[in-house]
């Protein structure tokens, strides 16, 4: 007789399914289907499609970025170079697949190194678009208390912060502006190439500027061996530093671990931006503040230079003159008032404050509001300096223009409620350059500089706020320029010579590359042009050598933009 195996009965599963019915303990259905799809999503294996799509209301990428997401996760493992041109969209492209792998449970802890400049602006991104609960990290117990840091590379390269950053795991690792990697014995490069990591993603539109090795560097923090050892590399690939030995092999490699898009690959259109100089002719009073006040300055700038004394005010003063002599009046009181300064000195600098008492209203002001009131749209009126600011907003209040102000001093409250007044009731947001950084306001189409830095750069970062990516409109570009000043030949430089208002944002840092400059070389040369300059004709001679040196890097650049697998940047 065959026996019946013994069957054990296991009440414990009856007995909490008793105790929930008594206690009332059950899962609501909206927690049960979130808990379903949890569990759908991390049975979810392939990257056919991005799943995050449909979570991101305030994101509608566009096609080339949702194809470079998709190709970062399904071939590239998470580890990839973006280096689109600039204005495509590279840090959207990154957020992307942050979120797709937040998503599916892949990353819990991830860390984006960005210049301090950038740190809220990615910060802000990433929580309001993409719903990532990033934090900016601001002081040392910041590593270990939230899971998703966007932090200065600057600041986190330096100790106590390394230490911490170094000490713990990351799922994924984000690095805008990589070139800044270019160089491998760099704090920069050392600190990334420390880190624990299992995804990174390296953005930058120049991944190539001057020198093959800097691309070696890029890649062997991303993946160790692609393009084999140092020497290998160099006997493989490099005829000299700038001519690549096999481009077709060495392209070959950089697909595995690159993608760009290009904006002549019809990849976005950009609206057009239209420049128009706005010519002033200072009043009599105005005249003879400012032909006072910048004798005075190279008086006193040449002196100074002779016996090593710091001049770094007087530029300052000679920049403020070309805003507005609202600005500069406002210095030489000050300055007037700090009995650090001989008696001597302060008295000539209280005869310069009678001059520019007497005048009666200032002419480029005058004209800004006229401008104001003819565009009846929106406009972002750019200053580099507070006081001209503050007066522009106190005439506007009384001309009855609604404005508002930003600036870098407030809070990122207060910026954000600046933004949102503009975007619903101001017609006039009157920005300085400190504020203008992560200023994004496509909403806007009309730019009005108020005064232009000398650091082209900065005048690119202006512009960048209103022509970008989302702009569905032509911007319109207004540049004061007073006559017979300083300040016309900057304008003059910057818009005729250097055409820097007609260069896609981005370029002017490539050509500049070419002529070994950076943005603050350019800068420290115009302040020397003017401030040795003893007549307005040897200022104009030394802009004209500098605009052949510059239109011929600008043909280098476009030669090697144009060829293709030859030569150096024809490889991206």
């Amino acid at each position: 007789m065959n026996h019946l195996p013994e069957v054990e009965f296991n009440e414990s599963a009856f007995d909490e399914f008793v105790t929930r019915v008594r206690e009332d303990r059950w899962d609501s259905w909206a927690m049960f289907q979130l808990a379903l799809e949890a569990h759908r999503r991390q049975l979810t294996e392939d990257f056919d499609r991005l799943t995050c799509i449909e979570q991101l209301p305030a994101v509608i990428p566009y096609p080339h970025q949702l194809r470079t997401a998709e190709r970062v996760l399904r071939e590239f493992r998470g580890r990839a170079i973006l280096a689109d041109e600039v204005g495509l969209g590279k840090t959207i492209e990154a957020a992307l697949v942050l979120k797709e792998y937040l998503i599916r449970g892949l990353v819990q802890k991830a860390l984006i190194l960005v210049p301090a400049s950038l740190v809220l602006q990615w910060t802000r991104e990433l929580n309001e678009k993409f719903n990532i609960p990033a934090f900016a990290q601001r002081n040392e117990w910041s590593w270990s208390t939230y899971n998703i840091l966007v932090a200065s590379i600057d600041t986190t390269k330096r100790d106590p912060h390394r230490q911490a950053v170094l000490s713990q795991p990351w799922d994924m690792v984000i690095v805008d502006e990589a070139h800044k990697l270019k160089n491998r014995k760099t704090k920069n490069w050392q600190l990334v190439n420390q880190l624990q990591k299992k995804y990174c993603l390296l953005l930058t539109a120049t991944p190539i500027q001057n020198d093959l090795r800097e691309l070696y560097n890029l890649i062997t923090l991303l993946k160790p061996g692609q393009l084999g050892s140092f020497r290998e590399f160099c006997r493989n690939f490099v005829e000299d530093k700038r001519t690549p030995k096999n481009p077709a092999g060495l392209r070959k490699a950089l697909d595995a671990v690159m993608i760009r898009n290009k904006r002549s690959e019809g990849n976005v259109e950009f609206t057009k931006r239209y420049v128009r100089q706005v010519p002033l002719q200072l009043s009599p009073e105005e005249r003879v503040f400012y032909e006072a006040v910048t004798a005075f300055i190279r008086e006193e700038y040449r002196r100074r230079i002779d016996t090593s004394q710091n001049v770094l005010h007087l530029i300052t003063l000679q920049r403020e003159m070309c805003s507005s002599p609202y600005a500069a009046l406002n210095t030489l009181e000050r300055m007037a008032k700090d009995e650090v300064h001989p008696a001597g000195f302060r008295a000539r600098l209280l005869e310069l404050c009678e001059l520019g008492a007497r005048i009666p209203a200032y002419t480029k002001v005058e004209t800004t509001i006229d401008l104001v009131n003819q565009i009846h749209d929106k406009v972002i009126v750019f200053t580099e300096y507070r006081a001209s600011q503050d007066f522009l907003l106190y005439m506007m209040k009384r001309r009855g223009i609604p404005a508002v102000p930003f600036r870098g001093g407030f809070q990122r409250g207060k910026k954000d409620w600046m933004k949102d007044i503009f975007s619903k009731r101001a017609q006039v947001m009157v920005a300085t350059e400190a504020g203008g950084e992560g200023l994004n306001l496509q909403f806007c189409n009309q730019i009005i500089n108020f005064d232009l830095p000398w650091n082209p750069m900065r005048v690119e970062q202006r512009i960048g706020r209103v022509h970008r990516l989302g702009q569905t409109r032509d911007v319109f570009i207004h540049n004061l320029a007073t006559a017979d000043t300083i300040e016309q030949y900057i304008v003059e430089l910057l818009q005729e010579k250097i055409r820097l208002f007609e260069l896609v944002i981005g370029e002017l840092d490539l050509i500049l590359g070419k002529m070994r400059l950076s943005a603050d070389d350019f800068e420290r040369q115009v302040i020397r042009w003017i401030m040795d300059a003893e007549h307005p004709d040897r200022l104009r001679e030394k802009m004209d050598e500098f605009n052949h040196a510059f239109e011929s890097a600008k043909a280098e650049w476009a030669r090697e933009r144009a060829t293709e697998g030859v030569e150096l940047p024809g490889l991206i």
